[in-house]
């Protein structure tokens, strides 16, 4: 260790140490700035390049590397006071190094991950950004576990016996929260099988649940109906119900029924015929799907046509657009062949009129 009174011979060596100690730490300082200056200038150099990778490593490295300076310096000062005091509480400086250093390290590791997570979902248009979260959680909550082990390994503690014990109380643990760890699984399941994705559209028919889904949590689901007011579903119900996904349908379907009046019966076959041709030729019509306009039955008070396809829109508002003009293009066949659409009509045929004789 550097001895200050070699050099100040003046100076009182009862006082010497506290100069040195100053000295040590004023090191720290000036260190710990110029390590966080070198990275800040190496971090604006790495954001001229293409490659992201650099920026988040050394946007995860900047702050947990100044604390890592401090920490190693404070520990070589409160040595040195310990040399010269022999006071006990300086005895557990290595131990609150180590256990600095490695939370540190755990900082720089969440970092490091949390950056790569939105890379990825910046970078990749397809990835589903409910997984991507659940992966990110996932990791870091590894990394925590794994440093909480570590740090008690670093303070003497038997990480077995940790873990018997961290084993029996999970026992415990999971009788007494079943419900929570049951909404866990539940959203692990989510993830896993992504039934569905923040901002999809699902419903049940097993529960009255319907609407746009917001977030996907640990414990619950919020989804949005469409009175505009939140939903919150634990997880662990998605495993027992059917979940609906109208979100990812590929196509939406008209399906309707026409009745014309039984004297338009003879202009039925060229109807149905024209109302056909203009299924096929419309643009907002899958022709690739199912397709059929039938005469169907002879009604109480009709004759019955039907119409069914599908639409190549899924959304909700363009697709009753289509249908709108899908039906009034309908109405104005049924027109143009001089025939009309039936409402509920009943005929009343009277007997010929009895004659009574006088006689």
């Amino acid at each position: 260790m550097f001895d200050l009174s070699k050099w100040l011979p003046w100076l009182d060596p009862q006082f010497a140490w506290v100069i040195q100690v100053f000295v040590i730490v004023l090191a720290t300082a000036l260190v710990s700035f110029f390590v966080k200056h070198v990275l800040h200038k190496m971090s604006a150099k790495a954001s001229l390049t293409s490659n992201r990778w650099d920026d988040i490593v050394l946007g995860a490295m900047t702050r947990p590397a100044s604390w890592a300076v401090w920490l190693q310096g404070l520990d070589i000062a409160a040595d040195y006071i310990f040399l010269k005091t022999e006071s006990s509480i300086f005895t557990y400086s290595d131990s609150v190094r180590d256990v600095g250093i490695l939370l540190c390290i755990t900082w720089f590791v969440l970092g490091f991950i949390r950056g790569a997570e939105e890379e990825y979902l910046q970078r990749s248009e397809h990835i589903d950004k409910a997984t991507a979260h659940a992966i990110g959680k996932l990791l870091r909550l590894a990394v925590m576990i794994t440093a909480a082990l570590v740090i008690l390994q670093t303070l003497g503690y038997s990480i077995a016996g940790v873990l018997a014990m961290g084993g029996v109380g999970g026992i415990a643990v999971g009788f007494a929260a079943k419900d929570l760890l049951a909404n866990f699984f539940g959203a692990l399941i989510i993830y896993l099988d992504r039934p569905f994705a923040v901002g999809d559209w699902i419903r049940s028919p097993d529960r009255d649940i319907e609407g746009t889904v917001e977030q996907i949590g640990w414990r619950v689901t919020v989804i949005r109906n469409f009175q505009s007011r939140p939903l919150y579903v634990p997880n662990s119900v998605f495993t027992s119900i059917v979940v609906e996904n109208p979100s990812r349908m590929a196509n939406r379907r008209i399906y309707e029924t026409i009745g014309l009046r039984y004297s338009d019966l003879t202009s039925m076959e060229k109807i149905v015929s024209e109302v056909q041709a203009m299924l096929k030729n419309h643009p907002e019509i899958d022709p690739q799907q199912t397709m059929m306009v039938n005469f169907n039955e002879f009604a109480d008070s009709s004759v019955d046509f039907f119409v069914y396809c599908f639409t190549k829109t899924t959304q909700w508002v363009k697709f009753h657009e289509v249908k709108q003009e899908v039906m009034l293009r309908i109405a104005e066949i049924i027109e143009s062949n001089q025939a009309e659409i039936a409402f509920p009509t009943s005929t009343l045929h009277v007997a010929d009129a009895i004659v009574l004789d006088k006689s």
